[in-house]
């Protein structure tokens, strides 16, 4: 991608003032740049004009991608194009405002967060127009058979905790406060605003792809070869949602090493080993399972209503013999039960009730349930699991991902973002500190595709511990230093830098369920290789992993761990929060200004699909947000607040006599965080439960040895997964109320549209696997394939019960062949077998002699559904 391609930027639609009836400088944004592989490089182009008498400063707050490696800044003005250069934060600035006190012009890229940049645009002159250019490179994730491409356009407001402290730096809505001290800097002013983004964006991916948007109406256009030119079909759109790109049909991720050296210099390189970890004979390990919904403000809208959705569905993967619980939070927050209770068709029932009355209010005291919810998970031999559903937009992210991470060690934290603005740098840290994983719900997405792509991980055989041993090649820094875990499917990707080219070999050791693991993968370190961008995301991998350990350190610790940051990002050019992008435009004669250019913030749009009224209109100011910025215990408060159990009379429900748990505010808690989280759930008297002790996981089967060699992912003659929904093997789409069958599934795995008996049970599960079986779902599917596999195995179950008590012949035969029909693999079909060959009923062991053919099986069935 050459970042000096001229790209249109929107015009304005008519003059724009600001709250205090100024014009807006900024005219509009564009996106623009190529997708090749599982890589991104983009270019955003902000376009400013001066419409005062005087000479002025812009300042924009706008966002990110959290996970991008920024990797150059540059500006065009008066015919000129200049390329920044990274400095030291406090050096860029003393240099920016030298060139601007001086009459120069200047710009300078500051990060705030990861995903919050400030573009400061100094002495623009009456007029004049300036184009702005930064540009990224991001490595995306395969979602579900598809390349997901998310840019985020808008940095929504968020809720601010604490109490007021601390001087302005930024001019943002916000003050400062204890807990969020750079409040000011990440808070811009929400208005009606005119300025758009246009996009302009080519997929080059060696093949056709399926390329759709949840976000945003596109148009697609095929150039030469393989290449797809994505636009708005609209030209512009308003900058208040994210950006989602899905190209389905893409080349799956696939295992091996790509470098990029030129000669005599130092290399970069990627190593991608996609594991197939699955056993067969491995016993399930038994969960313990909290989920954690956000109901704040915010969260208004749609957006609650796909978190609750998600929730039921959460659920429904969940197998009797789990546990779990059920918090939901916005100022306080409350949970279904004090303790972790075991899932059964009862206590699903009960959760499906008290998801159906969440309503979403409040602000966003995130850390406190999330604490509790690693309090009750307590400690014991089971995988024990956090899902968090929350849009994310709260100002103390590191304080959360911090907190949690120090407590919860074992922990891990599976996050879904929900809505149009989500703040993916809350979301993407959780998971990746805990050994989580993060999944994004944009309005128009198949919620049901998303939760089970989830708890698929979850579940997901996984080697912890790994260590790497390179033999016969010498690398240098590797990112993440800290090694994740290998995940059953899930690509694993390490960085690294080298010197000398060579060929060896990396192994790969850990632990899988308490046995030894190790994997050999053979590597080649090449003396010349072009992949542009690599040195870029390895050096924004490392910066990230570097300022996070940074929060640990102190005095001359912290401070040479910052000069390493900063030497780091200033020797291969990318941004840190340390580290700033600078560019001056040397001016003489008319084109100097004189005297010091007056600050102009631009205002940003409000976020699109928020139940946020009161926060809407021409302008909100800080006032408006004073709602959202009240810590849980008043705004004065100080210090942590600790939550205790109330019980409170819950919606009635017949034969039952638990309660839900409402968290009050307490007298703060001493003892750090570990103390703090057990008095977070310390259920009182009224609410009359106890915690019951986790009984041991299953014993680990033995690690089955995995050999030498790329074995990993498709090859490049592989067949491209299907689109999302999709049939496997290029059937029919898949119905669109597929989804909210599962959504109905029992705790049991059963389905009950009828009469509640056991043959109810068995005839209706027979009919909605019958539906999977002609949607071209199987036991095997990426995404249903679980809750299919739950099904056979209870109704296997339940037909042996009902052939003892008989009567039932003809029912449990047709049921039997619809459990066959999408049941994949060896042992789900002989458990089938074996249930209709022990049947004392002829007309049921016949179907033992039926297996093989299709047909006879579709007969059954369809009998049945004529009856």
């Amino acid at each position: 991608m050459n970042p000096s391609t001229d790209v249109s930027l929107p015009a304005p639609m008519s003059c724009l003032c600001s709250s205090e009836g100024r014009p807006v400088p900024l005219l509009g944004v564009s996106l623009s740049g190529e997708v090749l592989g599982g890589a991104a490089r983009l270019v955003v182009r902000q376009r400013y004009r001066n419409e005062e008498r005087r000479p002025i400063e812009a300042i924009y707050t706008f966002p990110l991608p959290s996970e991008a490696s920024i990797a150059g800044f540059a500006m065009e003005c008066a015919g000129r194009r200049l390329e920044g250069e990274v400095k030291e934060r406090e050096e860029a600035f003393r240099a920016y405002d030298e060139a601007i006190s001086t009459g120069h012009g200047a710009a300078l890229l500051d990060e705030e967060r990861r995903n919050v940049f400030t573009a400061s645009v100094g002495n623009l002159l009456p007029g004049e127009e300036t184009v702005v250019e930064v540009a990224f490179v991001q490595a995306l994730k395969a979602d579900e058979g598809a390349l997901r491409l998310m840019v985020p356009t808008l940095v929504a407001p968020r809720y601010i905790p604490g109490a007021p402290q601390g001087d302005r730096t930024g001019h943002g809505v916000q003050e400062p406060t204890d807990a969020v001290p750079d409040a000011d800097r990440i808070s811009p002013e929400i208005a009606r605003v005119d300025y758009g983004i246009t996009v302009d964006i080519v997929f080059d991916l060696g093949r056709d792809v399926a390329i759709e948007s949840p976000s945003h109406a596109i148009e697609v256009r095929r150039e030469e070869a393989h290449r797809q030119r994505v636009s708005l079909r609209n030209d512009r759109a308003a900058l208040d949602r994210d950006i989602v790109l899905l190209a389905a049909g893409a080349p799956g991720v696939q295992a091996g090493l790509v470098c990029d050296r030129r000669p005599g210099e130092e290399g970069t390189f990627a190593l991608t080993v996609v594991p197939d970890l699955f056993d067969a004979k491995r016993a399930a390990a038994r969960r313990d399972v909290v989920f954690v919904v956000d109901v704040s403000g915010s969260m208004q809208g749609e957006s609650i209503d796909q978190a609750k959705r998600a929730l039921r569905l959460c659920l429904r993967h969940l197998a009797e013999g789990d546990r779990f619980g059920v918090i939901a939070f916005s100022n306080e927050f409350r949970a279904m039960d004090p303790a972790l209770t075991p899932f059964t068709q009862r206590t699903l029932e009960r959760a499906d009730a008290f998801v159906a009355g969440l309503v979403a209010s409040g602000g966003t005291e995130m850390l406190n349930p999330l604490l509790a919810a690693v309090g009750m998970l307590g400690e014991t031999d089971r995988d024990r699991v956090v899902v968090l559903l929350t849009d994310g937009q709260v100002g103390n992210e590191a304080e959360i991902v911090d907190g949690v991470a120090a407590l919860g060690k074992g922990v891990r934290v599976y996050t879904f973002g929900i809505g149009t603005n989500v703040s993916e740098l809350l979301v993407n840290d959780l998971a990746r500190r805990t050994q989580g994983a993060a999944e994004f719900i944009h309005p128009g997405e198949r919620i049901d595709e998303k939760v089970t792509a989830q708890f698929a991980r979850a579940m997901a055989v996984r080697v912890t511990g790994i260590e790497a041993r390179f033999e016969g090649v010498d690398v240098g820094e590797l990112a993440p230093a800290e090694l994740p875990a290998l995940i059953d499917g899930e690509p694993w990707v390490l960085y690294g830098r080298y010197e000398q080219p060579g060929m060896g070999r990396v192994e790969l050791r850990g632990s899988l369920r308490g046995e030894r693991f190790h994997l050999t993968v053979p590597v080649e370190l090449a003396a010349e290789a072009s992949r542009h961008g690599l040195e870029a995301l390895w050096a924004g991998a490392r910066v990230r992993e570097l300022e996070a350990s940074e929060r640990g350190l102190s005095g001359k610790r912290a401070e040479a761990m910052r000069k390493r940051i900063v030497d780091l990002a200033v020797r291969h050019r990318v941004a840190s929060k340390h580290a700033s992008f600078v560019v001056i435009e040397r001016r003489t004669g008319d084109r100097r200004a004189h005297g010091q250019p007056e600050a102009r913030p631009v205002p940003v749009s409000p976020p699109a699909g928020w139940g946020m009224s009161s926060h809407r209109g021409p302008a909100a100011p800080a006032a408006a947000f004073a709602a959202m910025s009240m810590s849980v215990g008043g705004p004065m408060t100080g210090g942590p607040v600790v939550m205790r159990a109330r019980a409170v009379a819950p919606a009635p429900m017949a034969g039952d006599d638990e309660r839900s748990v409402r968290l009050d505010p307490a007298p703060a808690a001493r003892g750090g965080l570990l103390s703090r989280a057990k008095q977070l759930f310390q259920p009182s008297a009224a609410a009359g439960s106890a915690r019951v002790a986790a009984p041991a996981a299953p014993a680990g089967a033995v690690a089955r040895g995995l050999p030498e060699g790329a074995r990993y992912g498709s090859g490049p003659g592989a067949p491209p997964p299907p689109a999302p929904g999709a049939a496997p093997g290029g059937g029919e789409p898949q119905g669109p109320d597929l989804g909210r069958v599962f959504e109905e599934q029992l705790a049991s795995g059963l389905w009950e549209r009828g009469e509640p008996t056991d043959l109810g049970r068995l005839t209706s599960t027979a009919l909605c696997l019958a539906a999977c079986h002609e949607q071209g779902i199987d036991s095997a599917h990426p995404i249903y394939g679980a809750q299919v596999a739950k099904a056979v195995e209870a109704l296997c179950g339940l037909a042996a019960s009902l052939l003892q008590g008989g009567g039932a012949d003809r029912e449990v035969a047709a049921a039997l062949s619809a459990a066959y029909l999408v049941a994949s693999g060896r042992r789900l079909r002989a458990r089938i077998h074996d249930v209709a060959s022990a049947a004392a009923s002829e007309a049921v062991r016949s179907v033992a002699g039926e297996l093989g053919d299709a047909g006879a099986l579709r007969r059954r069935v369809e009998a049945l559904r004529g009856a």
